[in-house]
């Protein structure tokens, strides 16, 4: 077998590959390369589970990002077992071909309890007494120790949220990215993987803050190609053929849809008060949008109510497609994780979760990083918020509270969703704003199929 690393540089098109990428520039000149239809939805969860199966949604159940679980009622966002993906995995058949056959999984999703010989992710740590402690998960247990020892404590704060892609207290703009390429070196010198699948993350934050197209996302474009090229160097000098990829591309974007206020303002969302905030009682809702960037799953409790829910729906504006049941089989996504409706956002629009209609009554988490109690994506979570006053005083004073043993509440993030100027999710119109594939192996001339990109690794490593 071949020994394959795969360096998955999140958000990564054809369109940004130019002179501020010149080490992109030259693998795109030298190596075979192909556009990647995008998975659907356009998401990490969703895209990752279609390389790493061959597989769409319908098979190995991964329909987006976090999905409503209808037994308990309650959704799920970002969840780490993977158990979830229900297909089998590219390292799977290829432990089969050959026992000798390894796999190291450095920071790629559904990280925890996959059959992969190594694998590292996030995992904050949370105390019974409410403290929260940023750290990772790996798998062996004695990977964490060892990597700390030599490359100190993952940049957590720069992973995602306010300090994700700017200098800051927490680290360069690219430091948890530059540590994940670091972690995958590491992995190599000490266990030398069969194959080495490697997430690199530094595009994905600013490309949605700011823009595809902002001037200072030319700055983010040289410190990945910088990344992206000392791996190249590294794994090449150690006879490791590489292969470079992306999840998705991410367009434009200046219309936030809020579905759950409309579905509000039809009697379908039923909130309870709490503290005198609201919070969404989904399982008591007739109708609910489980937002996720340019993609809602609506769940629809009350079956009488489905024809309503859909007409609502393809006359708000913003919304390009809506699909039912056969339109979900004919996508890939027919399967019980999905929700009874699934919307689509214009590529110029993106889906909030937000419900409430007064900010005062927003509940406590909403101004949070708070990925796992939302029940949408947030990418608001990437601003601190304009109108707080010294906000990086508040945010030193909280921090001081913390360390002495108080509890304290980061509440530094904005509602305002008309800050976010870049999604993904949707198809983009143009094939330059798709993800896309280069590798030294032969590749399809034509768009490779989200599904495809399965095969094309497998080959990588069996060459």
């Amino acid at each position: 077998m071949n020994r394959t690393a795969v360096l998955n540089v999140v958000g990564l098109s054809r369109r940004h590959i130019g002179p501020h990428t010149p080490r992109l520039a030259a693998l795109l000149a030298e190596w075979n390369h192909a556009v990647i239809e995008p998975a659907f939805p356009a998401v990490t969860c969703t895209a990752q589970s279609d390389y790493l199966t061959g597989r769409r949604a319908t098979d190995h159940g991964i329909t987006a990002n976090g999905w409503y679980d209808r037994i308990l009622a309650e959704v799920h966002f970002w969840k780490q077992s993977n158990h979830v993906v229900t297909a089998p995995k590219i390292w799977d058949e290829l432990r089969a071909l050959d026992p000798a056959f390894t796999c190291a999984k450095m920071f790629w999703w559904y990280n925890m309890y996959s059959r992969a010989d190594w694998s590292v992710t996030p995992r904050p740590m949370y105390p019974a007494d409410g403290r929260k402690f940023f750290d990772v998960y790996s798998w062996p247990y004695d990977l964490r120790p060892a990597l700390k020892k030599d490359l100190g404590d993952f940049p957590f704060p720069t992973f995602w949220g306010p300090a994700a892609g700017i200098k800051t207290p927490q680290g360069e703009p690219d430091a948890a990215t530059r540590w994940i390429a670091e972690s995958a070196k590491w992995i190599e010198r000490k266990h030398s993987p069969t194959l080495n699948l490697i997430y690199l993350p530094h595009l994905d934050y600013n490309l949605q803050r700011l823009g595809p197209y902002h001037p200072a996302v030319a700055d983010d474009l040289r410190r990945i190609d910088a990344i992206v090229g000392d791996l190249l160097d590294f794994f090449t000098a150690r006879g490791v053929r590489p292969v470079v990829l992306s999840e998705y591309g991410i367009t434009p974007v200046s219309r936030p849809i809020h579905l759950n206020r409309i579905f509000r303002e039809h009697g379908w969302v039923t909130l309870k008060e709490e503290l005198g905030r609201e919070l969404a009682d989904i399982g008591n809702s007739k109708a609910f949008a489980v937002a996720d960037h340019q993609v809602a799953h609506v769940v629809v409790n009350d079956p009488s109510i489905l024809g309503e829910v859909r007409a609502v729906l393809e006359a708000t504006p913003g919304v390009a497609e809506v699909l039912g049941l056969e339109e979900k089989r004919a996508r890939g996504i027919d399967h019980p994780r999905a929700g009874d409706l699934i919307a689509v956002s214009a590529e110029d629009a993106w889906f909030t979760y937000y419900y409430w209609q007064d900010d005062a009554r927003a509940p406590d988490f909403a101004r949070c990083v708070d990925i796992h109690r939302k029940p949408g994506y947030d990418p608001v979570e990437l601003f601190l918020d304009p109108k707080i006053p010294a906000v990086k005083l508040k945010i030193l004073w909280s921090l001081l509270k913390k360390k002495l043993g108080f509890r304290m509440l980061m509440d530094v993030i904005p509602l305002d969703a008309t800050l976010v100027k870049g999604s993904h999710g949707a198809r983009p119109r143009s094939q330059d704003d798709w993800p896309l594939i280069l590798s030294q192996t032969p590749l399809p001339a034509v768009p490779v199929p989200s599904t495809g990109v399965y095969g094309i690794l497998k080959a990588a490593v069996l060459g």
